[in-house]
């Protein structure tokens, strides 16, 4: 996101945790939910997907960040980390920017993962979704949540440091490698980083025939060679939810797009 000028810092407490979230723009809200390590912060600092256009097509952009990450607060309890808990903070953020109306809604990786089990749980609170790079679900995620607990791990018995350390040289997916500038550092605490990641291990999609009641407009947009969001994920709820429609990156150069494609969706 990459804003004309600076979004007022705002918080919004729900009991358990003070959320940091942002406004930028005029007309009916979209409601957006980064991935996991990441906050509004890492996404201006690493433009990979800009969502300007969805401002620039006349709606409020809210963006937050999620329990435990950026500026919002966390608790040293992994099971405020699942996917199903930080659902129920999405649905307050809608509650609280939105009052009773349906709202549309964009969730990227472990967002995404939040969107489609809060989408679930209070359907009517949703209008249009928009599923980016959906993370690794049933089949392909027991090797990424074991890859979690192991960072967990690390973390705690030698510091978040030399965790980053070890992993520096490991090869970043095509997509990545393509952007211009480096991946951000992890935004959570030390103190917070295993208690985040264990709830990362924790944590799935929800079982697939449910997401068959799902009737929502719903956008996917994946890109390919990325283990940690791999096709097979999009294509399984693509399959599995009435009214979606995937759109699969081959590059950086279409992720760049996916701004106005997302203004297009939400717009239509």
């Amino acid at each position: 996101m990459s804003p004309t000028t600076e979004p007022e810092q705002k918080t919004f407490d729900v009991g358990e945790a003070v959320l940091a979230y942002d406004e930028t723009g005029d007309g009916p809200p979209v409601v957006y939910a980064h991935g996991l390590t990441g906050s509004r912060a890492n996404d201006d600092a690493w433009t990979l997907t800009d969502w300007s256009p969805v401002v620039v097509a006349g709606r409020c952009l809210v963006r937050y960040d999620a329990r435990g990450h950026g500026r919002s607060t966390g608790r040293p309890q992994h099971t405020d980390y699942t996917w199903s808990h930080l659902a129920g903070d999405m649905l307050a953020m809608l509650d609280h920017v939105a009052g009773p109306e349906p709202v549309d809604v964009m969730g990227s990786s472990m967002g995404c993962g939040t969107l489609v089990h809060a989408a679930l749980r209070r359907p009517e609170r949703f209008a249009r979704l928009v599923l980016i790079i959906p993370p690794t679900a049933w089949e392909t995620r027991p090797a990424v949540a074991e890859a979690n607990r192991t960072s967990a791990d690390i973390v705690e018995q030698r510091g978040l440091a030399a965790y980053l350390d070890a992993i520096r040289d490991l090869p970043l997916s095509p997509i990545h490698s393509q952007a211009p500038g480096e991946p951000p550092l992890p935004d959570i605490t030390e103190a917070l980083y295993p208690h985040v990641m264990r709830g990362a291990a924790a944590t799935d999609l929800p079982d697939p025939e449910a997401l068959r009641t799902l009737r929502h407009r719903t956008l996917i947009l994946a890109w390919e060679q990325d283990p940690g969001h791999p096709v097979s994920t999009a294509e399984k709820l693509h399959a599995l939810l009435p009214n979606a429609h995937l759109h699969i990156a081959a590059d950086y150069a279409d992720v760049t797009t996916w701004g106005e494609r997302a203004a297009a969706f939400l717009n239509a």
